[in-house]
């Protein structure tokens, strides 16, 4: 497929005074190309919930958002911890936020399945003390292909 547009935000992990500013260009572009507000609303949660799970838990990372005529795609890749238990961080209310983290109102263990709820099409994977990754796609059900 055609990618339309594609851009990278970094995003550093423990800077929770600019949490929240990717995911918030990155519904601001969908909205100034045009895409339909059900599909901005979808792609704002799953990119809002994998930039804060960056923010908490890694040094840092990119997001990667790329747009193609028939959907939405979100990259993830960062340098972290990694996950031990995927399958066990996919339940809802899994939470290894520190108290802190917590305290700030953080941490409830529906990032992951919030993502995935969001997403036509979700992959993840991790390597314990080194990273995880995500794809997260949503299909542009408005836009149609020529």
């Amino acid at each position: 497929m055609e990618t339309l547009f594609s851009q990278q935000f970094l995003v550093e992990g423990g800077d929770f005074r600019n949490a929240g500013n990717a995911s918030t260009q990155i519904k601001t572009i969908l909205k100034q190309i045009g895409i339909p507000g059900e599909v901005i609303r979808r792609v704002a949660i799953a990119a809002y919930e994998a930039e804060m799970n960056m923010v908490m838990y890694a040094k840092r990372g990119v997001m990667t958002l790329r747009i193609e005529p028939m959907k939405v795609e979100i990259s993830v890749e960062d340098e972290g911890p990694g996950i031990e238990d995927i399958e066990l961080a996919m339940q809802e209310g899994y939470s290894t936020a520190s108290p802190e983290i917590r305290e700030m109102g953080f941490g409830a263990g529906m990032g992951l399945p919030n993502i995935k709820k969001n997403s036509d099409e979700f992959s993840i994977a991790s390597t314990v003390g080194k990273g995880t990754q995500l794809s997260i796609r949503i299909r542009n059900r408005v836009v149609q292909s020529e």
